[in-house]
């Protein structure tokens, strides 16, 4: 994890790395001297960076602050945008997740459950992976009766390269009550 790497180790690995990209831009045909692209490795790396900080902040952190509130029912929200990056290709899949959660005693602000998509989606993911995890750790951190996750995206690395085509994926994960319980998880999908 990046919050673990000391700031010089940082240093040379961004050096390395920028070093990367002008040999990514050679390998397309184009002059690193060039003034259109003398400045891509330096905005390159940076934008890398942006794009995998989800591991500066943990979901328990970002999950800390609660509020009292009795409520017996569904907590949903829907449409948080996000845009993380493929492993396998470092191209960018897009797209929403709806999430919802049967609070325990403790319910979590709404710009919490933005937060912690960011947190997993700003890494290196699969959005299988990506989808569990977000429902994981609202069971964990938020004591919930049950987490229900539904992320919809498009991925570059098929529509950009490849078979060349667009397609939506959606994963789901469905934890606690909203597993176990039929017409619960039909109420989730149905909000």
């Amino acid at each position: 994890m990046r919050e673990q790497t000391l700031p010089s180790e940082v240093q040379r690995l961004t050096s390395v790395a920028m070093t990367g990209v002008r040999a990514l831009l050679q390998l397309a045909g184009r002059d690193v001297g060039d003034e259109d692209v003398e400045k891509t490795p330096h905005r390159a790396v940076k934008a890398f960076m942006e794009m995998t900080r989800g591991t500066l902040v943990g979901p328990k952190e970002i999950l800390a602050t609660t509020f009292p509130v009795e409520h017996a029912g569904l907590v949903v929200v829907d449409g948080i945008e996000f845009v993380s990056l493929c492993e396998h290709h470092l191209l960018p899949f897009t797209g929403t997740v709806k999430i919802g959660y049967m609070p325990g005693a403790r319910v979590v602000g709404l710009s919490k459950l933005a937060r912690l998509v960011d947190c997993y989606a700003q890494r290196l993911q699969v959005q299988e992976r990506m989808t569990d995890q977000i429902a994981q750790a609202i069971m964990e951190h938020l004591d919930a009766q049950a987490a229900a996750v539904i992320v919809r995206a498009s991925h570059s690395c098929m529509s950009c390269r490849g078979v060349r085509k667009r397609a939506s994926m959606v994963t789901s994960s469905m934890l606690g009550e909203l597993r176990e319980s039929q017409s619960l998880r039909a109420e989730f999908l149905a909000l």
